[in-house]
Order: C-alpha cells, then structure tokens, then sequence
C-alpha cells in the first residue's frame, strides 16, 4: 500500500500514465495531473499510522482523464488501512474510465466488506472536452471559483428527485446503492476547493465552529492565481483561527484548471494513446 509521505518540496509532483498517487499520511505538496494544478495539505490528528483522511489521485494511460478522490473514513490508523487498499485499488481498475458508476458502486461495496464507512467526494476530468463529471456519498460541497464571472459557489448536485434516495448517503452503509454523478464543465483557471469535517469544524478559543460559509469567506479574500497560493492562504487564516487547537484529522485540497493550447493537448494525449497501445501490446506478447 503506497501511502503519502510528509514533503514539503517546492517541486510539483507529475503523476505519469496509469499512476495512482496518495494515501492517509501527512503530507503538503504540490501535483499536476493533465491540464490540471492540484495543491494539497493533510494533517491527521494521530499521524504514527495514518489518520482517516483518505486522498487519491489518478491519470490514465493516455492523459486524457484524471480522478480525484477525497473520503472521511470512520476510524484511524490500522483500523482504516483495508479501505484505504480499497480505494488505491478502485483508482487503478477504473484508471481509463471516466464514467464513475463502476467506481462509486466498487467503493460502496468494498467498505461494506470492510465493514467500514465514509463520507466521499469523487471527480473525474476529461481534460479535452474540461467537462469534470463527480459524485458526492455524504461528503462536504466543494467550493467552486467561476473564474470568468469571478465569483465563488458551490460544487453541488443537480436538482434531481430521483436523487433524494442516495443523495448525501455515506458509502458503505447499504449494499447495492447506486450512487449518481453530475457533470459540469471546469473552465480555464477555475478553481475547486475539496476539504474534510476536520476543517469545518475547527474551534476557536471560544469553542465557535469555522463553519463552511466561513471558510467560503476567507476563500473570496484569498489570492485565486495558483491552487499552491489559494491553500497556502486557506491553511494561514485556518491556523490563526484555531491558534493551534485540533481535534480531527484536517484535509484540504485546491485544484486549478491550467490554460492550455489545445493542439498541444491534443498532440499530447495523441502520443500517449499511441504510446500506451503499443505498451499493452508488448505485455501481451
């Protein structure tokens, strides 16, 4: 099981085709994923063996589509150390999928076995079309920045009441549940803000909440040039608000559409597909 390590480094992390990177151990780094800047700080509560903070990152054998997966898993440690296999192990079957019925119905499935269960958040971006397709078990709504508008909201679900069966069900309560996805279109230097309860739920001296309306405040008053720029400002007003005081593990993940040229994508994701074709030919050989 390949789990994060604590790094600090300036330098961003390139996941390569078919790489599923991340786990539950404290990390803060920078990664890029195709036509995407991804920013990330995890801190579990108890870091010796991990917190219940689950993060994961994939692209495909032709960089065309990349998954993001953030879960809220009950327990710690060891406790949690099968669903986080689960779940690096979803993100490598359902690599070249886009579509994430299979993957949220696996996952769902997997921590019933486990006899576990989590609030998750699951994108996945085609980085051609920018349309970002994801699914939501329970977890907290991301923020989203419209960067043409300038303005911040929400990433939510459609208004669908077909949807109220399994809309807000954590994943491993009830085998079989179908969970739905939506698909919105992620624009050029928009930006998306995916954290867990441990930071909403921060206290202060006081013992009042941060609340998320509270932390869409501060995300309007942060710098929106860079994912790194947005977290790092994030976590600054975070720390000065709980002045040190934790009580949960705390994740916080920014991700930034890039602008890109789309010939250039286009002849990259070209040579990847031609690379990868050849590569599976060769392992069957």
């Amino acid at each position: 099981m390949q789990l994060s390590v604590h790094d600090q480094s300036e330098k961003a992390h390139a996941l390569v085709c078919t790489e599923v990177w991340g786990g539950n151990r404290k990390v803060t780094r920078v990664v890029k994923l195709p036509s995407l800047m991804a920013w990330l700080a995890s801190n579990p509560f108890h870091d010796g063996d991990g917190g219940g903070d689950l993060h994961y990152m994939s692209v495909c054998d032709y960089d065309l589509i990349s998954r993001v997966a953030l879960a809220d898993v009950s327990g710690h440690g060891h406790d949690v150390s099968a669903a986080t296999q689960a779940l690096r192990e979803l993100m490598h079957k359902n690599i070249n999928l886009w579509d994430q019925s299979d993957f949220m119905r696996g996952l769902n499935d997997a921590f019933n076995s486990s006899k576990k269960y989590a609030t998750a958040i699951v994108l996945s971006f085609h980085r051609i079309t920018g349309r970002l397709a994801f699914s939501n078990a329970g977890h907290l709504p991301p923020l989203w920045y419209h960067a043409a508008q300038q303005s911040w909201g929400w990433l939510e679900e459609r208004n669908d009441p077909q949807l109220k069966n399994v809309a807000g069900l954590p994943i491993g309560l009830i085998p079989g549940t179908d969970y739905s996805q939506t698909v919105v279109t992620l624009k050029p230097s928009d930006l998306l803000v995916l954290y867990t309860d441990g930071i909403t739920e921060s206290e202060n001296g006081a013992s009042q909440e941060l609340g998320r309306e509270q932390l869409l405040d501060w995300a309007r008053k942060a710098p929106v040039d860079s994912a790194k720029a947005l977290g790092e400002d994030l976590l600054q007003r975070l720390e000065s608000f709980r002045l040190g005081l934790r009580n949960d593990d705390e994740t916080l993940l920014v991700l930034r559409r890039e602008e890109e040229s789309r010939l250039v994508v286009l002849g990259e994701v070209a040579s990847s597909y031609t690379f990868g074709r050849l590569w599976r030919s060769l392992q069957k050989e």
